[in-house]
Order: structure tokens, then sequence, then C-alpha cells
């Protein structure tokens, strides 16, 4: 046996019913040959770690612009608290890890420059259907390797699409545990980013949430970590009491953090910075890398010019934006 059967034949032994197998996988749009090391799942995992866009997330916002501080989280930071979650909840229920951590890792290819306020300015110029989850899908599929694609298995490309509010849940418990995973992890560091940036309080946080949760990113963490361990079975799900809290938390955190105009006050340049370039590179796609002109003659510049910007960190954006909107000293050599 190679490794990788080994590795199938070990998961068949040990997994939940509930699981999803590698050598049950639905496979790839290509056809390729099996590693003799690696399940598939496991190659998702890896070719998604070492792909472009997954580096560019160490310089993407996640809820504060450009934040004066080493500790705040960044897009990549917050994919590895997501994964790290998820790889703990599909260990206790004996799901498959390697499938959940590559649906992890590869979540939130896609996301804009400047966090939501990128991927909003999109849907306002380009296309209300815009979603960073169906971009993330995008970028692994078309954008990726050059425009070739990542060639992802079936299972990871479906849960990086169902990851999201507003999209279907996952058929594969992996996928649904990622989407939770992407709740209490974002919940649970905005509150200790925005308790750093003097926006929070643990005393502002719901007096039910606290109560029923714990007090602090850790205790809160593990209590609905919990609680999805002792409800889950054919489906990923809390009890009632526990998910109605869970929503408690996320709105209030809509209401003090993500609508704070202290944390949100520099958004609106940020909307309107990539709104230029979307309408720039739209009227002059040969202004974009040779991919996205190609993308630009098959799906329209449009389509191009969204893919092109979605792609871009934070800095760069702003440097091309300050390119060809500031004037630059003028001097005799």
């Amino acid at each position: 046996m190679t490794i990788r059967e080994e590795w199938e034949a070990m998961e068949r032994e040990r997994l939940s019913p509930y699981a999803c197998l590698a050598a049950g996988s639905a496979g790839r749009v290509r056809p390729e040959e099996e590693c003799p090391l690696r399940t598939v799942f496991q190659r998702d995992r890896d070719r998604i770690l070492h792909c472009n866009a997954f580096r560019r997330l160490s310089h993407k916002t996640q809820v504060f612009l450009s934040p004066e501080g080493d500790h705040y989280r960044t897009r990549l930071t917050h994919t590895l608290e997501v994964c790290q979650i998820a790889r703990t909840l599909a260990r206790a229920l004996r799901l498959n890890e390697d499938l959940t951590e590559a649906i992890a890792l590869g979540h939130d290819l896609g996301h804009t420059p400047f966090g939501h306020a990128g991927e909003y300015a999109l849907q306002d110029v380009y296309s209300r259907e815009f979603h960073h989850a169906l971009q993330s899908v995008r970028v692994v599929e078309r954008l990726e390797k050059d425009g070739k694609g990542l060639n992802l298995t079936a299972e990871v490309v479906e849960g990086i699409a169902a990851h999201s509010d507003g999209q279907p849940w996952s058929r594969t418990l992996e996928g649904q545990a990622v989407r939770y995973a992407d709740k209490i992890a974002y919940m649970n560091h905005d509150i200790e980013d925005a308790i750093r940036a003097g926006l929070l309080t643990e005393e502002d946080v719901p007096w039910e949430v606290r109560l029923h949760f714990g007090v602090g990113k850790s205790r809160r963490i593990t209590a609905m970590l919990e609680t999805l361990i002792r409800e889950s079975g054919e489906t990923i799900r809390m009890d009632e009491t526990s998910e109605r809290l869970f929503r408690e938390l996320k709105a209030f955190l809509f209401e003090a953090v993500y609508k704070n105009p202290v944390a949100k006050g520099e958004e609106g340049k940020a909307k309107e910075i990539v709104k230029y370039l979307f309408r720039h590179f739209s009227r002059n796609p040969r202004k974009m890398p040779e991919l996205y002109q190609d993308i630009a003659r098959e799906e329209g510049p449009e389509r191009a010019a969204a893919d092109y910007i979605a792609g871009m960190s934070d800095r760069y954006c702003i440097d091309l934006y300050e390119e060809m909107t500031i004037p630059k000293s003028w001097s005799i050599l």
C-alpha cells in the first residue's frame, strides 16, 4: 500500500459515519494521477497554502483599516484562527480534518481589499451579486496559476462557496464546521480587537451572552465549541438557546463594532478608491495584467476589473490610486 492508501484506510476505520472520506471524493474537474503520499484533500490544502492569493491575505484588512499596532487581525490571521477552530471541531466529531482545513484555508481567498468595504463598493459599481465567497471559488477555479486554477476537489470548492451567510449550507459536515468556525473566530477576535482599540469593554457584551458562554475570548470559544460538539450529529448545530445567543452576539457586534463610526471612519474613502479603480480598468482593460486582459476579452471588461481589484492588497490598491491621481513633483535631471 502507498502512504496515501494507508491514510485512506485509516479514515475508513477511524472517522465518523457522517465524515467525508477522501477515497469517496467526487473528484476534480480535470482528472489527475493520484499522489502516492497525500490524499486528495491533503493535496488541496497544500495547493491553497502555496498559492498567491493566500499570501496576499496578510496584507488585507479584517475589520480595522490600517490599524496602528502589530496585534490587530488581518485577513490571514483570521483565516488561521478559523482553521484552528474548525479543526478542533472536526477532530472532536471525528470528521475529515484535511477537508476541513482545506476549506478553512481557502474560504476568504477572494476577499477584497479593505474588508467588506471593498466588497460593498464592487456591489455598487459592478454587480449586486458580487460576494466574497463566490469570488473565493473563482480564485481557485479560474484566477490562480495564471488562469488555470488550482483544480481542487468538488468538496473543497463547495465548502468554500457555502461558508458564509447568504449562501446555501454545505452538504458536508466539514463545510458546515467551517461555516460555524468562521463566525466563532471573527466574533471573538473582533471583540478582542475592539477592546484593544478602546471601542468596547467585556462588560459591554450582552449580559445573557456572558452568562451563557462566559467572559473572555478563550472561554467563549470553548463554550461555543462544546455546544456544537454536544448537539451535532447528522448536521452541525447548537442547542436552541445557544444558537439564539450566538446570533444575539453577532447582532450586537454589527451595531457596536462593524457600524461604529470610529472603527469605520475611513471606509468611505476606501470604497471610493475601489470604485475609481473599477471605473478606470473597466474602461481601459489593456492597462491590466495579461490574465485580466484575457478575461476582459472572454467575459467582459467589468468582470476582469472586478477580478483584478478583488485580488489586490490594501497597500497595493492605495499605491495604485495615488499613482493615478496624485501629481508627481517635477524636476530637471
